[in-house]
């Protein structure tokens, strides 16, 4: 697998095709981001266990774990021969010229507008992307398998299957029942008769549930029945994304990417989900995840990656234009992380955004990528940090204090060891839902990272799934379960994981399966676990403060009694 190029991306298309839909002008929309130009130096998981009903879903998971390894120390050794060569290449070069970049773009911070992408584009892009498939509805079934693991990578087996014959003699048999199913939903799509085609796919998906996706079901690896039923849950999103029912495709949107996260056209549907939902913090998110993937899985069509990523662009702007509570800035960096330049880019995001100046936040647990840089192939890609300016002081307040927490507790309990009242209940998952989901989600939109910890967007989603459930949303509480599924899913793809990440992955896996099954109710579940540690380590503190703070006042209240002790014998 050769490593793309890291070379600017707008002269990497001009060179290999021409883009009808990159935007010839700018224009302005009501609110946008920033780009600050300057790359400023700006400086306890539970024990794990297993459900019943999620044992098979963990397998799954820890073969998953293992095929991402493999592909990512793939890709990290050519991308450490890319640093060899550019290292190389770098000695050949007179000394002192990457100094004297560095303290020029260092002198000051110029800020930007993001280029907007009209909607014409963004449609352009599902039209070639989303509903590639239409035509050929088997090529795309047996891309699945390669792109699952069960191939090398999906470059090589495009070279060994070239796209205008392809050849599916290396899949394994599947069930004629289904055979006849898929083709009858196959005609039925192809004649715009998307109900029936529905329809036709729900039957298909029965049937490979009732273990009729293979010939020798028995036989059949897990991971290839995972893959057959993920084709069919991802032509279902299709289905009712062309009836204009998205909300009937969400689901089926992140079962697909639960079964099959190595596609990248998963994921790219789910965003296509998102943006016709209008939830575009998570639209940008997936697009984002679905750009990496496909460089991850040996994609080499820089056409493909260019669309993506106007899709991702789009879905960003279109998120901080729909924003009212905040605005953002984005600061490239080429150093350390320094508390000096933090204040000066918040100095400069005070001048740009006046009127979202209450409370300034800058996100200093992770880093983040745009897709105008984006280069996955590259060493060490561009980098920017999240600048966010709230109107509201408290909203601010709330975030910053909750990403400085180790696990995950959102909600602020007057009683930490009682159980919540029905009004309780509510009024935490509307802050939940009003006040960090929003923010986490566009936070994590130019965030590649999926780590398990407090503030990453995956441990929330289940906790305000737990709210839910207490509030018999049972609607809802699939929704976000099976969205938090599917993020557990890809965090193999997205980074490189410890043990300790690993075991308590398979017990969130396997607690989200239970619960979406029903099963084990009476029992609490690790995020509820990680909340209850949280809450009383947080009570434990709030003691410590307020035992330091009475301390602190009886010293003082000593101290004053003393020196008036000495004041009268003076006088006297």
């Amino acid at each position: 697998m050769e490593p793309r190029s890291s070379r600017n991306l707008e002269n990497t298309v001009k060179k290999f095709c021409h883009d009808p839909l990159a935007p010839k002008k700018l224009s302005t929309s009501k609110k946008l981001p920033t780009l600050a130009k300057s790359p400023s130096g700006l400086e306890t998981p539970p024990k794990t266990k297993k459900g019943s009903c999620g044992d098979k879903q963990v397998e799954i998971t820890i073969e998953r774990i293992k095929v991402a390894k493999s592909l990512k120390d793939k890709q990290s050794n050519d991308l450490e021969k890319v640093a060899l060569k550019r290292k190389a290449e770098g000695e050949e070069r007179p000394a002192g010229k990457k100094e004297a970049k560095i303290i020029e773009l260092d002198s000051q911070i110029v800020t930007v507008p993001l280029p907007h992408i009209p909607l014409k584009s963004v449609m352009d892009v599902e039209v070639k992307l989303v509903y590639v498939d239409e035509e050929d509805v088997s090529y795309e079934f047996g891309q699945s398998f390669m792109c699952s693991g069960l191939q090398p990578t999906c470059q090589a087996a495009e070279r060994e299957y070239p796209l205008g014959t392809p050849d599916f003699s290396f899949l394994p048999q599947m069930d004629k029942w289904l055979q006849v199913a898929l083709k009858d939903a196959s005609t039925c799509y192809r004649q715009k008769k998307y109900a029936l085609a529905a329809g036709q796919f729900r039957t298909a998906l029965e049937l490979c549930s009732k273990g009729a996706a293979l010939g020798n079901p028995f036989e059949a690896p897990a991971e290839e029945i995972a893959s057959v039923a993920s084709f069919i849950e991802t032509k279902l999103v299709t289905c009712y994304l062309r009836m204009r029912k998205p909300d009937l495709a969400l689901n089926h949107a992140h079962r697909s990417i639960v079964l099959n996260p190595a596609y990248f056209r998963n994921h790219l549907r789910q965003a296509a989900v998102f943006r016709s939902l209008e939830r575009y913090s998570e639209a940008a998110r997936s697009a984002m995840i679905a750009d990496y993937i496909f460089w991850l899985c040996g994609g080499s069509e820089p056409c493909v990656s260019r669309l993506i990523k106007l899709y991702w662009q789009a879905m960003i702007e279109e998120a901080i234009t729909r924003a009212e509570a905040f605005s953002v800035m984005y600061t490239p960096f080429a150093m350390k992380i320094r508390a000096d330049k933090v204040e000066k880019v918040k100095e400069v995001f005070s001048k740009t955004h006046p009127a979202y100046v209450d409370y300034i936040y800058t996100d200093l647990q992770g880093l983040h990528v745009l897709p105008q840089t984006a280069d996955w192939s590259s060493f060490q890609p561009q980098q920017y940090l999240l600048t966010i300016g709230f109107k509201n002081k408290e909203d601010g307040k709330f975030l910053e204090k909750v990403s400085n927490r180790k696990l995950p507790i959102f909600t602020e309990y007057k009683t930490p060891f009682s159980l919540l009242s029905k009004e309780e209940t509510v009024r935490h998952m509307e802050t939940m839902g009003k006040r960090i989901l929003p923010v986490l989600d566009f936070i994590r939109g130019t965030q590649l990272n999926g780590c398990l910890r407090a503030c990453s967007g995956v441990m929330e989603k289940l906790q305000y799934a737990s709210l839910l459930s207490q509030l018999q949303r049972v609607k809802e509480q699939s929704q976000v379960l099976n969205q938090a599924m599917a993020e557990l899913a890809t965090v193999p793809y997205l980074q490189d994981i410890s043990q300790q990440e690993v075991d308590l992955l398979q017990s969130l896996m396997a607690d989200a399966m239970d619960t979406l099954e029903g099963r084990r109710s009476e029992k609490e579940r690790v995020w509820n676990t990680m909340q209850k540690v949280g809450r009383i380590e947080d009570f434990l503190y709030q003691l410590e403060d307020s035992f330091l703070k009475t301390k602190k006042l009886r010293t003082a209240r000593r101290q004053k009694t003393k020196m008036k002790r000495l004041q009268a014998m003076q006088q006297s």
